[in-house]
């Protein structure tokens, strides 16, 4: 009989065989921009989590940084006044998100800054890209616009610029214009992002639930398994540096296969909004240990094979480390 339970006898026998572990430094926290000044507003689908002017994330990334969290990924939130069919105000010379890449970069250079490449939030549609006479995404009239939006981002100092789109061909696109303008500000693709129900409170901090319809028709359906891993291996052959899994909980499979298919390319996986309120109501109901839940949930995704991992949990994990 092969005995198991001496490995766990007991926390100091469990922590030594424990052979999955996740540093701060592989966290990224996820921030959302506004305009303004002294603005803090929490969100209230995402308890915790707010969005910020500039003047106050510059703040907010310090205590970050002293909890050990050197890594963010920015989301900027206009007004509807500013939105149009095109999206505009998100690639425009002094935009929000550039103004804050720069204002972030000025405080904390050590800090990798990521930024969301994406027209969603700033089309009055609410739709990720430039629309057809049929009210369709239309692909490849999108792919200038993203292009330019990450110039505009890698410009002001970006270290990552990450389309979250899903259109076809929208690393080649980006590559092209950042080398054109002489700049080789490396990308991380979303690159395996599903039509999922997990973003319904994302769109309400971001404020760009769309106007009609779905993404369906450019986020991938749930029911596949093997479109995921083509998707990463067109993104990494167009150029991207990083890739990733979204969401993360209920596409652990999905992690398992892109660790084991593309070994030399680094995986970040997204713990989705709702995979975060999903657990803080939870645990507010009383009905699980928050603490322990989230931390259980991270070395999962840990576990599957990610390296770095997007989370609102970042700052909650990064304290029950230093403790």
């Amino acid at each position: 009989m092969k005995r198991f339970r001496p490995y766990r006898v007991n926390q100091e026998t469990r922590d030594r065989y424990a052979d999955v572990h996740l540093p701060v430094q592989a966290l990224i926290y996820p921030y959302f921009v506004v305009e303004g000044m002294g603005v803090k507003e929490e969100i209230g689908s995402m308890p915790g989590v707010f969005r910020y002017s500039i003047d106050l994330l510059t703040e907010d990334v310090g205590e970050a940084l002293s909890l050990g969290i050197d890594k963010i990924l920015l989301f900027g939130v206009v007004d509807n006044a500013v939105k149009d069919s095109s999206g505009s105000a998100g690639y425009a010379p002094d935009l929000l998100i550039v103004r804050a890449v720069r204002a972030v970069k000025a405080a904390f250079p050590q800090v990798t800054v990521i930024t969301d490449v994406c027209l969603c939030e700033y089309t009055d549609h609410g739709h990720c890209g430039l629309l057809d006479p049929h009210h369709d995404v239309e692909n490849d009239t999108t792919l200038p616009l993203l292009a330019e939006m990450a110039f505009r981002h890698a410009e002001a100092g970006a270290d990552f610029v990450a389309p979250s789109s899903m259109m076809d061909g929208q690393i080649e696109a980006i590559k092209k214009r950042l080398a054109a303008a002489g700049l080789s500000t490396p990308v991380l693709a979303y690159s395996a992002k599903y039509a999922s129900a997990f973003y319904g409170p994302f769109r309400d901090a971001a404020q760009s639930v769309p106007g009609f319809g779905d993404r369906k028709s450019y986020q991938m359906d749930f029911r596949t398994s093997g479109q995921g891993l083509e998707e990463i291996e067109a993104d990494i052959a167009e150029g991207a540096a990083w890739v990733m899994v979204k969401p993360a909980m209920a596409y652990l499979d999905i992690i398992v296969r892109a660790r084991s298919r593309f070994t030399e390319t680094p995986l970040v996986v997204y713990q989705v909004s709702g995979e975060y309120s999903m657990l803080k109501a939870a645990a507010q109901a009383g009905y699980l240990d928050e603490e322990r839940t989230f931390y259980e949930s991270l070395i999962a995704i840990r576990r599957a094979g990610a390296d770095y991992i997007i989370t609102y949990y970042a700052k909650e994990y990064a304290k029950l480390w230093k403790e």
